[in-house]
């Protein structure tokens, strides 16, 4: 067994109280830590009649064993619960330096529970907790402005505040948790579920080193696996150019949409790259805790000021999915998002609708005081931002999300959403295995639950037989993707980047000395096959009328051009194929008995229907 503890501590706002504990080492082995951990703690309590903004719907932020060592990409934590957008398992990974502060304030795991009276934030000063008001910050402050308020009251400006802006306090269901440089928990909406608990912010300053099973093995693979890391041609990419860094390839190859994926072209493209970012406004990078990838991007206006630069998918869902190619306006739309504490890929998902349905004239100009909705208008882009954080005009109806507004206006299948999460920006008729990634994922359309993409690209991972298949292959696949799935859900156990290009071997050894738990290989891709099946038992519990694995129906149609044309994923095939590689029942697509008696979650599958 390991010398390592994983503590947690929980918060009762409703009552002000605070208490701590030890993870059983059993627990800790058969999930190491992040969103599998948070799913195991969580299961007993996530029931469809529980409200996901009562007080009783719990919240919790998890580290893994490798978060804050400076070891290859580990700065990251992730947040669980049950999302106010889907209904379902709701996860979210955070980068920055929050989760690297939690460890060393002695937590490993914050979960947070019922509401305060007034609004509050919650302040770890190493083994001290307390609850401070937040009345001067709650309506008041956006999420940049909230952390260094805090600090300044706190007198701590090395602290770290996770924090919700004016999305969060009106409960918007796709509200996220900022950090630091903009770092985001953004899917899901557990932002609303910070502001149902009037909870404004989390602040955190640690004391304390993080304990490592064997420190100086560790470190001595930590070290050569960040020159490899630091080297590697994905990282040097991500460097350089950022998370855009293959917009033109992902264009080529038909992976990158355009005008709510109506269309496989668009004018002026070109100028939508990390390339171009990196020629006209760039002014600097920056990273997570320990990180040698930074994939930040640090950009300047016309203004003079820096500010954060966009990621790929806040550049392609406020750029070629609107029909608009300005990164200045890309970048200030991703700007305003953060600070009213908006996801991006949801909320630019929903004024993509917008467009496509006045477009094809199920919304008119009569509908809304004269104004018209066409690609490439940056006008109505910003002025439906603001309405949809004020809830006012069509913004009261995009602040419910894209399946909401598909259903609004008589045309529920135009939504592009899975499970009532609007799809991200990678296109499944550019390559297939995307499309049973969105469609099987346990938060919805989700392109990191399994980053199946990078496979596409090339990114094999032979060691633990992930290997290449035609970016518009089928079934033939399947069992590819799903090694890929539970090999990125140990990586979401630890919790690593999904950019982190290491090697499964370093990965292992690196896992052994932080915890002192000896794994095979095949013993982490049984681990991370296990937390997938459970995150799988949670949604039926929480959909027991079954869980919809279809995509929307624009991925039918094939596009007329681009990289993509002619092509549409069998998607339908994949999932029969994928259903039997998991040992999952064919109808349903629930775990069966079998299949739980062999992951050793049998003892979980009470009240659970297996018809």
């Amino acid at each position: 067994m390991s010398k390592s503890q994983f503590h947690t501590l929980t918060i009762d706002l409703s009552t002000g109280s605070n208490s701590v504990g030890i993870i059983n080492n059993d627990v800790m082995q058969k999930y190491l830590g992040g969103s599998g951990l948070g799913a195991y703690l969580l299961y007993p309590e996530l029931s469809p009649d529980l409200d996901p903004l009562s007080p009783e719907a719990p919240l919790a932020f998890l580290t893994g064993p490798l978060t804050g060592t400076s070891g290859p990409a580990v700065a990251r934590s992730v947040i669980c619960g049950k999302s106010p957008a889907t209904g379902i398992w709701a996860e979210s990974n955070i980068g920055g330096f929050f989760g690297t502060e939690l460890r060393k304030a002695g937590v490993d795991v914050l979960i947070v529970r019922g509401r305060s009276a007034a609004p509050v934030y919650l302040c770890i000063q190493g083994s001290q907790v307390e609850l401070r008001s937040a009345a001067h910050l709650w309506g008041a402050a956006d999420t940049y402005q909230t952390q260094v308020k805090i600090k300044e009251e706190l007198g701590q400006p090395a602290a770290r505040v996770a924090c919700i802006g004016l999305a969060g306090e009106q409960q918007i269901p796709f509200a996220l948790i900022l950090c630091d440089h903009g770092r985001v928990a953004g899917r899901t909406g557990l932002g609303a579920v910070m502001g149902s608990k009037n909870l404004k912010a989390i602040a955190v300053r640690g004391r304390g080193s993080i304990h490592l099973d064997n420190p100086s093995k560790y470190a001595a693979i930590r070290a050569r696996a960040n020159r490899e890391l630091k080297d590697d041609t994905v990282s040097v990419s991500m460097r350089d150019l950022g998370t855009s860094s293959s917009s033109d390839l992902f264009d080529y190859i038909g992976l990158m949409p355009k005008k709510y994926f109506s269309s496989g072209s668009l004018d002026g493209i070109d100028k939508v790259s990390g390339s171009e970012m990196a020629e006209t406004i760039l002014s600097g990078i920056s990273a997570c805790h320990g990180c040698v990838i930074a994939c930040g991007r640090k950009v300047k206006l016309k203004d003079g000021i820096e500010r954060k630069g966009p990621e790929y998918e806040t550049t392609i869902g406020f750029g070629p999915n609107l029909g608009i190619t300005d990164l200045s306006f890309i970048t200030r739309m991703g700007e305003i998002c953060d600070r009213y504490g908006m996801d991006t890929i949801s909320l630019s998902n929903t004024i993509g609708l917008v467009f496509k349905l006045f477009e094809d004239g199920l919304i008119t100009s009569k509908d809304f005081s004269g104004d018209e909705f066409r690609w490439g208008d940056h006008a109505s882009v910003e002025k439906l931002v603001h309405q949809t954080v004020l809830r006012e005009g069509l913004g009261e109806i995009i602040a419910k999300g894209a399946r909401a507004l598909g259903e609004n206006f008589d045309s529920p299948n135009s939504a592009m959403e899975v499970k009532g999460l609007e799809v991200p920006y990678h296109e499944p008729r550019g390559a297939s295995g995307v499309g049973l990634v969105y469609a099987t994922s346990p938060r919805g359309a989700c392109h990191n639950q399994g980053p199946y993409y990078l496979v596409e690209l090339g990114q094999t991972i032979e060691a633990i037989g992930i290997d290449f298949f035609n970016r518009q292959a089928g079934a033939e696949k399947v069992k590819n993707i799903i090694r890929h799935q539970n090999w990125t859900s140990v990586i979401n156990a630890l919790v690593m980047c999904i950019f982190a290009n290491l090697p499964p071997s370093d990965t292992r050894k690196l896992i052994q000395y932080a915890t002192g738990y000896e794994y095979t290989l095949n013993d982490l891709l049984l681990l991370g096959e296990r937390s997938w099946n459970l995150k799988r038992m949670i949604n039926h519990r929480l959909s027991p009328a079954g869980i919809d694995d279809s995509l929307p129906e624009c991925f039918k149609v094939p596009l007329a051009e681009g990289g993509a044309a002619g092509y549409v994923p069998l998607i339908d095939g994949m999932l029969l194929a994928y259903y039997e590689e998991r040992g999952w029942d064919s109808i349903i697509g629930m775990p069966t008995t079998e299949k739980m008696q062999e992951l050793g979650l049998d003892s979980l599958s009470e009240g659970l229907s297996l018809q």
